[in-house]
C-alpha cells in the first residue's frame, strides 16, 4: 500500500503565490493541499481545524506574523511541521522562525522539487537548512549574548563529551554529516549517534536550533563579511 499523502497549509498573504504554491502540489498525489491561509492568524485558526502535517509558512505577514504563528503553533500543536519560506536568504524572521519552533527554511524562489523535497523532510522529523546557507544566516543575525574574552576558554554545555563537543563545532561550521565524519576520522553512524546525544544534552530540536545555540553560546564566533 502507498503512503497516505501528506496535508500540507499554505500561508501567505499573496493570492498569486499561494494559488502558485497550490498548482505546484495538488497534481504530485504524495501530496494534498488542505488549505490556503492569507495571514499568521488565519494559518493558526485553519492548522487547529485541518490539522496539516506540514504548514507551508510565509514569515512577513499582516495581522500576525509567520515567527509569531510558529511560536503559537509550537507551543499549541506541535504534530505540525512548519517549513517557513522568505524571500530574502539572509532574512533575520528566518532565525526566530527557527529559535520559535520552525523545521527549516527554503526561499521562496525555490524549484518545484526542491519544494517537495523539503515538505517530504520537514514530513519525516528532519530540518531543511542548506548547511552552508544556516551558517552564513545565523553569523549575520545571531550574536553571543555575552562574547567571551578572546583568552578565555571555550565554552562547554553540561555534560557534553569531548567528541560531542567537536561534532557540534563542526555542525556550527557548515559540514553535513559526511564531512564531519571525515574530519574526525569516524563513521557516519557514528556522528549520528553523536548528533542525538548531543542534541538532548543540549534540550534543542534540531541541526538548525543546534547552530544557533553554539553561535549563542560563543562556542564559535560570526566570521567578518568578506570583501566583494
Amino acid at each position: 500500500m502507498s503512503a497516505p499523502a501528506i496535508r500540507v497549509l499554505i500561508a501567505d498573504d499573496q493570492p498569486l503565490v499561494r494559488r502558485g504554491l497550490s498548482l505546484i502540489l495538488s497534481p504530485n498525489p504524495s501530496f494534498e493541499v488542505v488549505g490556503e491561509a492569507e495571514n499568521g492568524e488565519q494559518a493558526v485558526e485553519l492548522a487547529h481545524r485541518l490539522r496539516p502535517d506540514v504548514l507551508v509558512m510565509d514569515l512577513r505577514m499582516p495581522v500576525l506574523d509567520g515567527v509569531a504563528a510558529t511560536e503559537r503553533l509550537a507551543r499549541t500543536l506541535p504534530d505540525c511541521r512548519v517549513l517557513a519560506l522568505s524571500t530574502f536568504d539572509l532574512d533575520e524572521y528566518v532565525v526566530s522562525a527557527l529559535r520559535a519552533g520552525a523545521h527549516g527554511f527554503l526561499p521562496k524562489d525555490v524549484s518545484p522539487e526542491d519544494l517537495a523535497t523539503g515538505i517530504r523532510t520537514v514530513h519525516a522529523g528532519e530540518a531543511v537548512v542548506a548547511p552552508r546557507l544556516l551558517t552564513r544566516l545565523i553569523a549575520t543575525h545571531v550574536r553571543a549574548a555575552q562574547p567571551a574574552p578572546a583568552a578565555a576558554a571555550v565554552p562547554v554545555a553540561d555534560g557534553l563529551t569531548p567528541r560531542e563537543q567537536e561534532v557540534w563545532r563542526l555542525m556550527a561550521t557548515g559540514l553535513d554529516n559526511a564531512a564531519i565524519a571525515e574530519a574526525m576520522e569516524i563513521s557516519p553512524s557514528t556522528v549520528k549517534n553523536h548528533i542525538t546525544g548531543l542534541f538532548a544534552k543540549l534540550d534543542v530540536r534540531d541541526r538548525a536550533q543546534a547552530v544557533i545555540a553554539a553561535y549563542e553560546s560563543g562556542l564559535v564566533t560570526p566570521r567578518p563579511p568578506e570583501r566583494p
